[in-house]
C-alpha cells in the first residue's frame, strides 16, 4: 500500500519474454525517482526482469499488470498475477531461481493470494 507521499505507476504489458527489457527499463526509470543509488537502481533492474520472467512462466502470453509505487526512500512492485495457483508453480526451476534472486536482491519479497501477485521493495540507499 503506497503512502500519501508516493507516486504511483503502472505498466501493463503481454508476458513474452521479449518484453523483459520493457519492464526492466520501466523500472530502473521509476527508481531514479527516489534516492538510489546507481548500484541499488540495478538491483530493481534485476528484480523486475526476475518477477517479469517469473509471471512469464505462470500466465504465458497473457497481459499482466505491474504497479510501481515510489518515494525519496523505497520502490515497491506488484507483479498482478491473475487465476493461478502459486504452489502449481513453485516446483518448476524457473520459479526456485526467481525466488533465490528474488529473494537476495529485495528487502522484501512476497507471493500473495486474493490477488494472486508477487510483492517486492527496495529501500534507497542513498
Amino acid at each position: 500500500m503506497p503512502n500519501a507521499s508516493a507516486e504511483r505507476i503502472q505498466l501493463e504489458v503481454r508476458c513474452e519474454p521479449r518484453l523483459a527489457r520493457l519492464v526492466r527499463m520501466t523500472a530502473a526509470n521509476v527508481a531514479a525517482l527516489s534516492s538510489m543509488s546507481v548500484d541499488r537502481i540495478e538491483d530493481i533492474r534485476m528484480a523486475a526482469e526476475e518477477a517479469f520472467i517469473y509471471a512469464c512462466t505462470v500466465e504465458p502470453d497473457e497481459a499482466i499488470r505491474i504497479a510501481f509505487d515510489v518515494d525519496a526512500e523505497h520502490v515497491s512492485m506488484d507483479f498482478e498475477l491473475g487465476e493461478v495457483d502459486l504452489a502449481s508453480v513453485d516446483g518448476a526451476p524457473e520459479a526456485a531461481y526467481a525466488d533465490l534472486i528474488l529473494t537476495a536482491v529485495c528487502d522484501s519479497y512476497a507471493k500473495d493470494e486474493n490477488p494472486t501477485r508477487l510483492h517486492l521493495e527496495l529501500k534507497a540507499d542513498v
